[in-house]
């Protein structure tokens, strides 16, 4: 299967995987969130949302189509834009509605398990930090003169999301069992609602920050 990179470059990548995995962004901020506020099944349908993503943008690096992004300053500058003002639409909703649980809306509907879905493949997508990491990541592992280097970036996307699923299910499981301690002091479950909205608002800076090299 010419597809299979070596094995040394799947342990490296492997690795690799494994560190970017647990650095903290959006996209782990958003799921951890929705757990805490409605549950493990959100804050899973959330992280297949962002997984979701990684297809995408593995798909557009295979294709040479992130380069293209990146290369254009108004589509980069464009894309920043609207990446920022998602991420300080979701502060908004964090502070403005709060937590699911919290006792003055306990009887309002969640969200559903698609919608939640959209917003992790939202958030993905729209976070150019991504494409830069996807576009200068990924190709390291994979040379240029390879006949073979769209189905081996195409696996090596597969295997980053296989590697991060553990990862990721922990935080969930984490989160969706603090929520139990939360529940029981409003005060604390408003001030978290606080901290995930400052923490989407820091990566909006962040993402309005970030220049394409």
């Amino acid at each position: 299967m010419n597809f299979i990179p070596d094995a040394t470059v799947m342990v490296q990548f492997a690795i690799a995987t494994v560190v970017l995995t647990i650095t903290p962004g959006p996209d782990m901020t958003l799921f951890v969130g929705r757990a805490l506020s409605q549950g493990k099944a959100a804050g899973f349908a959330c992280a297949f949302g962002a997984m979701t993503g990684i297809v995408f943008h593995t798909a557009l690096v295979a294709l040479g189509l992130s380069a293209l992004i990146v290369a254009s300053p108004q589509a980069f500058f464009v894309l920043k834009i609207v990446g920022a003002l998602y991420l300080i639409w979701l502060a908004f909703q964090a502070i403005r509605h709060g937590s699911a649980f919290s006792p003055e809306v306990t009887g309002k509907a969640p969200r559903s398990l698609a919608r939640n879905w959209a917003t992790g493949l939202g958030i993905n997508l729209l976070n150019p930090k991504i494409i830069l990491f996807f576009m200068t990541f990924l190709p390291q592992f994979v040379s240029a003169h390879d006949p073979h280097a769209p189905g081996k970036l195409f696996f090596l996307g597969l295997m980053f999301i296989l590697i991060a699923l553990p990862f990721t299910a922990t935080m969930v499981i984490a989160a969706d069992r603090l929520a139990n301690l939360l529940k029981k002091s409003p005060r604390i479950t408003r001030l978290t609602d606080y901290l995930f909205a400052g923490v989407f608002s820091a990566f909006a800076i962040k993402i309005l920050t970030t220049q394409a090299k």
